[in-house]
């Protein structure tokens, strides 16, 4: 409202793929919620979904590459068959920049991926074999997931909630008849050209470490 009442011209807001109305989850009700209510108070604006967002210091490969090092165990919900669309963070970056030309882009809702999808799994294999560790990996169902998080999110700081489960019983991937990042004329970049660089450091002798190819 402040914006539009000062006469600004194009206004970007960041939600998340996944954002429902009618989602179980609260996460994803909220991010409706709020495309909503810029949409009510600024028309034009421009509405980013982004899957994962990776980079250096994202809490996504590093949250499960840490984990890695301090248990045996890997748990995979609902069978780590939760697809994943990974979206490098310079990418989000360069949409938002590109967003702001308005024109085109006015009005417009945009779902930002990666060019790979990957399953849980899949993502768990590939940072195992970036840290060069080996790890059990538990298949864990949705219900006892579901029971496991209404517990934990007790505490203050939970790793896991309720909330979350939920969240992963829907793939988190671009929608085939919605604008992209090539509609905004950026080619995506690929986990595996940045990941990498950036879990040497949960390697067991970090960058001193090499892989056997």
């Amino acid at each position: 409202e402040a914006a539009a009442a000062a006469g600004v011209k194009s206004l970007v807001h960041m939600s998340a793929l996944g954002a429902d109305a009618a989602s179980a989850s609260a996460y994803a009700r909220s991010k409706a919620e709020g495309e909503a209510r810029v949409r009510a108070a600024f028309p034009a604006a421009t509405i980013l979904r982004p899957s994962v967002v990776f980079g250096p210091d994202d809490g996504f490969f590093n949250r499960f590459a840490a984990m890695a090092k301090l248990t045996p165990v890997l748990p995979l919900i609902g069978g780590g068959n939760t697809r994943f669309q990974p979206v490098y963070v310079g990418d989000v970056s360069r949409a938002i920049v590109a967003a702001l030309d308005g024109g085109p882009h006015a009005g417009r809702v945009y779902e930002l991926g990666g060019p790979q999808i990957y399953t849980m799994r899949e993502i768990f294999m590939f940072i195992l074999g970036e840290i060069m560790a080996r790890r059990l990996l538990l298949p864990v169902p949705f219900w006892l997931a579901s029971a496991i998080g209404a517990c934990l999110g007790l505490l203050p700081r939970p790793p896991l909630t309720l909330d979350q489960v939920r969240l992963l019983r829907r793939d988190n991937v671009v929608s085939p008849d919605c604008p992209g990042l090539a509609d905004l004329g950026i080619k995506p970049t690929p986990v595996e050209a940045v990941v990498p660089g950036y879990l040497v450091r949960y390697r067991p002798h970090g960058q001193f470490s090499r892989k056997a190819y």
